[in-house]
């Protein structure tokens, strides 16, 4: 497989809205390989499509190092309670802000056989599955962002 380059903020494909995948090809199973490889070797936990430069309703995500994600046409079907906290994103590297996110969602989508799979998660998952999912829509983070965006590695006292 290959690592792919990560389109970065301010790339207009970054703001387009994807299409659904209708049928799981020898391409799309290389793509979502590649996206794996591509999110791990960045220490990524999640990765759409679309930051790939392709525009497939795609995400790849990881949260603990031990089980990863493939979603395919995935949607959002529940939330619940809210988390403020620290995001950053691989297309945008070395920066972050602060963003309120549901602490509870619940997604449906389909896996890399085109089966029908959901997935719940708190905290950190369910926040990589809301900013992964708001690539699909051609959105990202900063749009939801509180304050100003922040250089990495310069702790500021609310994120103590």
């Amino acid at each position: 497989m290959a690592i792919r380059n990560i389109r970065e903020y301010g790339d207009e494909l970054l703001t387009k809205k994807c299409k659904e995948v209708t049928e799981v090809t020898p391409r799309i199973k290389d793509l979502i390989e590649d996206m794996l490889e591509t999110m791990y070797e960045a220490n990524g936990v999640g990765l759409a499509a679309p930051q790939v430069g392709i525009l497939k309703r795609i995400v790849v995500i990881d949260v603990t190092g031990a089980e990863s994600y493939i979603l395919i046409n995935p949607r959002i079907v529940e939330s619940s309670g809210e988390q403020v906290g620290v995001e950053g994103c691989l297309s945008l590297p070395d920066r972050h802000g602060i963003v309120a996110r549901p602490n509870y969602v619940k997604c449906v989508a389909l896996d890399v056989n085109m089966k029908p799979v959901e997935v719940e998660g708190t905290e950190l998952l369910a926040r990589a599955i809301c900013h992964e999912l708001d690539h699909l829509d051609g959105h990202m983070y900063v749009e939801k962002m509180e304050g100003e965006l922040r250089d990495n590695g310069v702790e500021y006292e609310d994120e103590k």
